[in-house]
């Protein structure tokens, strides 16, 4: 018998990695592919008259072997990939996408999924109930459940290509970071560089049989080089492998992807009846349509956009002072911005790195959320894991009840993508009355401890661990009974909301008071170093909001221009970011080629969702900050309304169960700095 085909009766039921053979996913998914089919076969000639309960619950429930193996294989497709994964998934993928084709276009299921929704009394279901059952009927008319027999066979093709386009996309990104590395044999070349960077650079190249000291394209590495070589060549080499990414002409280059994704998915768009992908996307948002995104991206830009040009003037003309070019490029940027900070501030991640050891900081998030939310973290070395570096942990309530199983994977390797991101091992739902909990994961990528520290974080990456966690918290507290409202199942444009207000505690003192020991002399963090965080929370504010809108509208234009006009990628975001640049770019500077957010992740026409849920976590912070950072009733409502609620009612109306009223942006103005300069503009 298969691994995947029954419970693993293990801890928790927990997945017992270290059992699992490369050979066992094929079969494993194919006995999945059928168990699913036949259960929506049993559905379809069921003779009782269609409900609630023996068609939308029964496919809620659909295909347990199915989702045993897609979320242990696709969690590890990202996080510890191999040649053989990635074969796999390239013959999966399809057979995925032809199931959830000959699902959604199935039409007898539809007419009972149809009978159902016109023919049941909403007001005997509960809210959540109601959802699901509106949410299954929206997704089979918005997917083609009414297409003709000729458009529906367009469909599945259309599908089943942009699912092998969005993984060749993703491999051949991860392909690329792998493959470059700067070797440097010169020691003055390292000049500008702290000690724990030039440390690191060392392991690196000892691991890959190197004398000297190798920096790649792996975010720790990358930016660490960029924000303190004094070498400018050499900032310059590295800045122009990052953005050539996907972009050289070779077998590795997503040139061609692109223009067949953004071509398949404004295909499939019209064919649905919509005018574009993004509108088909931004239907089910809480934006609802493009006409609004690009109003809420003209709106944060208009307001921006002269403060940001303010501090790229302060900025040249401080690199003028201290012997730097005469104009900016990109690659002097990250250098000169550091400088510009301590100088102004007397503040510097080297500074702050040793009062961030990844142990505390993660202790500290997590006590946080202890007294928040009321739950417990301990760390466990009897479940199985995937890899050494992954730590696991058991979360519990007040009483000691099991809430649900954490993995926290931290550190780079050559099998794992770039960045930072929540998955979900098992979701959370209830079923026969048995509350069955959920086991995530946070991935990152911080840098490794050497043979002299530990791992320590800079400011930025002590946020993105809070961010990912407050992800993490999203699907740890979810609380629903159906599996397809729970946890991060909520629009795009929500999701982002328990993981970005999760950040605010980080610039807290009270928060940091719990976690900002020094690793070696186990100082608290001073207070004047936590008011420095505080001030330089702004700094440059405004030019960080521009590249986050800089990415927003080229986003929203790549997939709501008609593809056959985008004849060159990389003129095409040129153009597109000329009203938002204040910095001339490189010619052959690509980030198109490496977007993997709206190429091979889930946020096409999305990517403003980031800004978005910005506006909503500062609007609600307002209320912790009212009531106290800490205060566990504002944290026990937070849980109730948004949290453990998932996608069981319209975003809106859980963030105003939550708020009182519908967020504004003037909060998020005055959290980056920007409301009182733009009032000093208008005097």
């Amino acid at each position: 018998m298969n691994i995947f085909s029954t419970n693993y009766n293990t801890k928790y039921n927990s997945i017992p990695f270290s059992k699992i053979t490369i050979n066992d996913y094929l079969p494993a998914f194919e006995e999945g592919i059928k168990q699913s089919k036949q259960e929506i076969e049993n559905i379809v000639k069921s003779t009782d008259a269609p409900t609630f309960k023996n068609t939308i619950e029964t496919l809620d429930n659909n295909g347990e072997i199915l989702a045993r193996v897609s979320r242990t294989f696709f969690n590890l497709l990202h996080s510890l990939t191999s040649e053989e994964m990635q074969k796999i998934a390239q013959e999966v993928s399809p057979k995925l996408s032809k199931l959830y084709n000959d699902k959604i276009l199935n039409k007898e299921l539809f007419e009972k999924i149809d009978f159902v929704y016109k023919n049941t009394d909403k007001s005997v279901l509960t809210v959540e109930q109601q959802t699901l059952l509106e949410n299954n009927y929206r997704e089979f008319i918005r997917n083609g459940a009414n297409l003709s027999s000729k458009n529906k066979e367009t469909l599945r093709d259309i599908d089943n290509k942009l699912s092998n386009l969005s993984l060749i996309f993703s491999t051949n990104l991860l392909k690329e970071i792998n493959k470059y590395e700067l070797l440097i044999t010169d020691k003055q070349d390292l000049s500008g560089l702290p000690e724990g960077i030039i440390e690191a650079a060392a392991i690196t190249a000892k691991q890959k049989n190197k004398d000297g000291w190798i920096f790649t394209l792996d975010g720790p590495s990358y930016m660490g080089f960029m924000s303190y070589a004094d070498n400018r060549e050499l900032r310059k080499e590295l800045f122009k492998a990052n953005s050539t990414r996907c972009s050289k002409g070779d077998e590795l280059d997503n040139n061609k992807n692109i223009k067949q994704i953004l071509s398949l998915r404004n295909k499939r768009a019209t064919l649905l009846g919509y005018k574009n992908h993004a509108e088909f996307q931004l239907e089910e948002t809480m934006a609802t349509n493009p006409e609004s995104v690009f109003n809420f991206l003209n709106d944060l830009l208009e307001k921006s956009i002269h403060i940001a040009k303010d501090e790229f003037k302060e900025l040249s003309k401080f690199a003028k002072k201290n012997g730097g070019p005469k104009t900016l490029k990109a690659y002097d940027t990250s250098y000169y911005v550091k400088k510009l900070k301590k100088e102004k501030f007397d503040l510097d991640d080297q500074v702050l790195k040793p009062y961030f050891k990844l142990e505390n900081v993660l202790n500290g998030a997590f006590l946080i959320a202890e007294k928040l939310y009321g739950i417990k973290f301990t760390e466990i070395y009897d479940i199985d894991k995937y890899h050494k570096d992954v730590m696991t942990f058991e979360v519990t309530d007040k009483n000691g009840e099991f809430v649900s199983l954490f993995y926290a994977d931290f550190f780079p390797r050559d099998s794992k993508q770039n960045g930072a991101w929540m998955n979900s091992m098992k979701s959370q739902y209830i079923k026969d009355g048995k509350n069955n909990r959920p086991h995530i994961v946070n991935v990152c990528n911080f840098t490794k401890p050497t043979e002299t520290k530990p791992s320590l974080l800079t400011f930025m990456e002590v946020t993105t661990l809070f961010h990912e966690l407050g992800h993490g918290l999203h699907g740890i507290l979810a609380n629903t009974r159906y599996k397809q409202l729970s946890g991060t199942s909520v629009f795009q444009d929500f999701v982002e909301l328990p993981s970005q207000i999760f950040e605010n505690w980080c610039y807290e003192k009270e928060a940091l008071n719990l976690f900002a020991f020094h690793y070696e002399t186990g100082e608290l963090i001073p207070d004047e170093l936590i008011e420095k965080i505080k001030e330089t929370s702004n700094f440059r504010e405004a030019s960080k909001m521009l590249r986050q809108l800089s990415l927003g509208f080229l986003d929203m234009e790549f997939h709501t221009t008609k593809p056959e006009s985008i004849n060159d990628i990389i003129a095409f975001e040129k153009e597109s970011k000329k009203k938002t640049s204040i910095i001339e770019s490189e010619d052959y500077a690509s980030f198109s080629n490496s977007f993997a957010h709206i190429f091979a992740g889930g946020y096409s026409a999305g990517y403003y969702s980031y800004k978005w849920a910005e506006v909503l976590d500062a609007d609600a912070f307002e209320i912790f900050k009212e009531k106290g950072i800490l205060n566990s009733d504002v944290g026990e409502k937070f849980k109730e309304t948004i949290l453990s609620k998932g996608g069981t009612k319209h975003p809106m109306e859980l963030y105003k169960d939550f708020r009182g009223k519908e967020p504004d942006n003037i909060a998020l103005l005055k959290r980056a700095g920007i409301y009182n300069r733009l009032l000093s503009y208008s005097k």
